[in-house]
């Protein structure tokens, strides 16, 4: 007997951003490094996961693709909204890594507009507060509402 398995938002973000060049590749996108040769330089990958990898992220809508020459064809990699919705995100997880995995001082820093050093913070877009354990309940897992 197979067991259904519920409908994972976080499964299905995997599926799409969850392997380490995809992440690397949105690193290096970000930062403004738009062109395969740049992407490949900064993240190691070979050239043929790259090209799978950047494809994968177009088809997901992540990335578009425009074509800067013609002569040979290159293109660059911009990301859509979508891709720069994954910024927070991703430096949430630089952060976790700079925290809990990273020996040492963080190899990158980042400034906010304010002038402080830049550190995420998941709020609830409601009320302000910092999302912590125990400040939400569950309200529906799987498509299934939950018990109060």
């Amino acid at each position: 007997m197979t067991r259904a398995v519920a409908e994972c938002s976080i499964a299905n973000a995997l599926a799409v951003v969850g392997e380490r060049w995809s992440l690397l590749v949105l690193r290096e996108v970000l930062l403004g490094r738009l062109r395969f040769d740049e992407i490949a330089a900064n993240t190691g990958a070979s050239r043929d996961i790259l090209a799978a990898r950047l494809r994968t992220l177009v088809d997901a809508g992540v990335l578009e693709k425009r074509l800067y020459d013609e002569h040979p064809r290159r293109f660059e990699y911009l990301p859509t909204e979508s891709g720069r919705a994954l910024r927070p995100i991703l430096l949430a997880l630089m952060q976790w890594g700079d925290e809990y995995v990273t020996q040492g001082p963080p190899p990158t820093v980042w400034e906010h507009s304010c002038g402080s050093e830049l550190r995420v913070c998941a709020v609830c877009a409601s009320c302000g507060e910092p999302v912590e354990a125990g400040r939400s309940r569950l309200l529906r897992l799987g498509g299934v509402d939950q018990p109060a």
